[in-house]
């Protein structure tokens, strides 16, 4: 009986660890100056889409109060139940777009956020999203997984605090765009295609889309213990829903 009861004790504590604990980072593959490059706000942002509107289109401003931006990590291994998925979001980020005049091809965006101003678990967040995300976790468990998370020995925030999404390139015609778009994470840039959903236009602009990240094509290693009998899954989604004026 005492063993049982030992091994339920082992699981649950497991269980905790993998709460608290999201990933873990590969060494190092960029020198310490990119990360002091990536501790630096985008400079110069405001001044460089009024200068786009002066030669026509439209810029817009994009509104964190009216926005939502959500990550999503989901947990993995053969005791993946005794562990829970996770909903982060940005509260706060800055944001801009240009529409030019005579077509999409040159449209443009910017978007950033930090990774040490992200909530972490909000119950109404997970309470909407059924019964993968239904635990109630505590402030506790909430604060151990945002200290693991973004802390030294993981994504290094302190470091490398800014998320970045820069647009590259439009095609298609609204509603449907496909962009392709720099996404900058851990210090690292990665290029990727997204579809966007545009509507709203040409007073306002809202802006719908998802694209899915792998933490280890930006250095991190996702978390796993005990071969791989606790874990955190590779692919994190990123979901976005902007709306600017």
């Amino acid at each position: 009986m005492r063993s049982k009861q030992l091994a339920i004790v082992l699981s649950a504590l497991a269980g905790v660890w993998l709460l608290t604990s999201c990933t873990t980072p590969a060494p190092p593959t960029q020198p310490q100056t990119s990360a002091d490059a990536n501790q630096a706000a985008s400079p110069g942002w405001a001044a460089a889409y009024a200068q786009l509107a002066q030669s026509g289109g439209k810029v817009y401003r994009l509104e964190p109060e009216n926005s939502a931006v959500r990550i999503y990590v989901f947990r993995g291994g053969r005791a993946a139940k005794a562990g829970h998925n996770h909903v982060l979001s940005a509260p706060k980020f800055v944001g801009y777009a240009y529409l030019p005049p005579g077509g999409y091809a040159n449209t443009r965006f910017d978007l950033e956020f930090r990774l040490d101003e992200l909530e972490i678990d909000n119950p109404e967040y997970r309470a909407s999203l059924g019964a993968a995300y239904a635990s109630v976790l505590s402030t506790e468990s909430i604060d151990g997984t945002r200290d693991h998370m973004l802390g030294e020995d993981n994504l290094q925030a302190k470091h490398f605090p800014f998320v970045r999404v820069h647009c590259q390139q439009v095609i298609g015609e609204p509603p449907k765009l496909a962009a392709s778009v720099q996404v900058e994470l851990h210090g690292q840039p990665r290029q990727m295609w997204l579809p966007l959903t545009v509507e709203g236009l040409p007073e306002r602009v809202s802006v719908s889309g998802s694209l899915v990240v792998r933490q280890s094509d930006f250095g991190a290693r996702p978390y796993s213990v005990l071969g791989g009998l606790l874990a955190v899954q590779d692919e994190v989604v990123i979901e976005f829903h902007l709306v600017g004026a």
